[in-house]
């Protein structure tokens, strides 16, 4: 499952596993369980031998190593 990257205006960032589907639903601050939204941050694009490849296009357009296995 994916890791996500939120922040907590008082308390400060902190991360949380959970599914693709989910990725945009507030979760709770761990620390004082207020409502927080998850930073957003471009795609990552990691290393493959052809980039123009179709195989090397991944899902929500992220570029994946062969024999990657997240999505």
């Amino acid at each position: 499952m994916p890791i996500y990257d939120y922040e907590c205006a008082d308390c400060g960032a902190f991360e949380v596993m959970r599914r693709i589907a989910e990725r945009d639903a507030p979760v709770d601050c761990p620390q004082c369980g207020g409502a927080v939204d998850r930073i957003h941050t471009g795609a990552p694009m990691l290393a493959t031998g052809d980039s123009d490849s179709a195989e090397a296009q991944g899902s929500y357009g992220m570029r994946h190593r062969a024999g990657c296995s997240c999505c």
